[in-house]
């Protein structure tokens, strides 16, 4: 069984945006693992596992525009499953 299901992973399209603190709220706020936040400050790709994956779409749809929204259900991959 995996500690956290949803492979949830989008781009946010801002300004100012800093991947940094993003990553410190995600820290913060989140429970969950392999966190990533990478770019610049007009464009962060977030990539991050978690439990509730909706969580980390209402917060990053606050510092701008998300787009290219992907969130899988990871065991439901383990068991030969699609989606």
């Amino acid at each position: 069984m995996l500690d956290y299901r949803y492979d949830t992973q989008l781009l946010i399209e801002g300004t100012d945006l800093d991947e940094d603190k993003i990553s410190a709220y995600f820290n913060e706020h989140f429970e969950g693992d392999c966190l990533l936040a990478v770019g610049d400050k007009e464009l962060i790709k977030i990539h991050f596992h978690t439990n509730e994956p909706w969580k980390v779409l209402e917060y990053c749809a606050t510092l701008g525009e998300i787009y290219d929204i992907v969130v899988e259900d990871m065991d439901r991959q383990t068991r030969g499953l699609h989606g």
